[in-house]
């Protein structure tokens, strides 16, 4: 694994160029923002004060227009600029991490293979992914990506007027990797809030009650169980699976990367959704690019995800696995 040490001279000797072009865009988009807003903000005033007046209703109906303005300007302001940077700076940054991953922006974990993992049970009525990584660590092929997939909700008042809310199912990084071990079933491993919520015994009987999943699966590790909950339709496969280093793996995987993670053992692969609140790879508008902070941040993001590799011990074949 690369070092803070090796990311430093290579920021130097190979990013300074490209990170200073930047940093004059975005300097000058943090001013048309800026400009932006004010005009947004001024007309959205001037207006709402008139349909005070005129039309009361129509002033939070006016709300909703001047944000969809203001949101659409700034996509349009800074689309070229986060285009440039995820060429110019994430591009070499993946490769300099390892040269056997290749990057594409605009594609992503398809949302069959989302679906296949079988850690969420709602089909997404929208669903988005990019900024797509794949290639092999050592011995094992990994891909992984953004994902935003979302429920559609319809709601009528009692004016019989429709409403469209869209609520999200999981937005965060989706990875899947091949995995060690030769297995034919499906095991689930996902955040145990049951337990943490309602207690031990309250929280396993609703577990053992819940018909989305498959059959629970009791361990003998008492702390992975405070953490986690698993499911599987081979008790004996998910054990298998589940030997008591790979649960001391994930167990500090989820202590290193502080997230609720999901993971799904399926295929002869393993796939895991982590949980973020802002897309991986999308510069920050309002931070500097110049400052080295910045670039270690997009670089620790990267490690934590390939890291998974070594952290699972995936590269280590099991029985003939090749």
């Amino acid at each position: 694994m690369k070092t803070e040490g090796d990311l430093f001279s290579f920021y130097s000797q190979k990013l300074s160029a490209d990170l200073a072009d930047l940093e004059s865009q975005r300097k000058k988009i943090v001013t048309k923002v800026i400009v932006l807003s004010a005009a947004v903000f001024l007309f959205w005033g001037a207006s709402g004060l008139l349909l005070l007046f005129i039309a009361p209703p129509l002033v939070i109906l006016s709300v909703f227009f001047f944000m969809s303005v203001w949101g659409v300007g700034y996509h349009l302001l800074t689309q070229g600029y986060r285009q440039q940077f995820k060429e110019s700076v994430v591009r070499k940054l993946i490769r300099f991490i390892d040269e056997n991953l290749a990057y594409s922006p605009s594609q992503g974990i398809k949302q069959e293979t989302f679906m296949r993992s079988r850690i969420f049970t709602i089909y997404p009525d929208r669903y988005a992914s990019d900024d797509y990584v794949s290639g092999t660590v050592g011995k094992t092929a990994i891909a992984f990506s953004d994902v935003h997939a979302q429920q559609r909700t319809e709601t009528r008042d009692s004016r019989g007027r429709r409403y469209v809310t869209y609520t999200t199912i999981f937005k965060g990084v989706f990875f899947v990797a091949d995995f060690n071990k030769n297995f034919k079933g499906t095991t689930l491993v996902l955040p145990d809030t049951a337990q943490r919520l309602l207690g031990t015994v309250l929280g396993s009987a609703l577990q053992s009650h819940n018909f989305a999943r498959p059959p629970l699966v009791k361990l003998e590790d008492p702390e992975f169980e405070k953490m986690f909950v698993v499911y599987g339709d081979d008790q004996i496969e998910a054990r298998y699976i589940l030997s008591t280093s790979m649960m001391a793996r994930i167990a500090e995987f989820k202590k290193k990367s502080k997230k609720d993670i999901y993971l799904s053992f399926v295929d002869d692969k393993v796939m895991m959704a982590i949980p973020y609140s802002k897309d991986m790879f999308e510069p920050h508008i309002l931070k500097s690019l110049l400052d080295f902070g910045t670039l270690d941040e997009y670089f620790d993001n990267i490690q934590i995800i390939v890291g998974l590799v070594e952290d699972l011990n995936l590269n280590t074949r099991i029985w003939g696995k090749q």
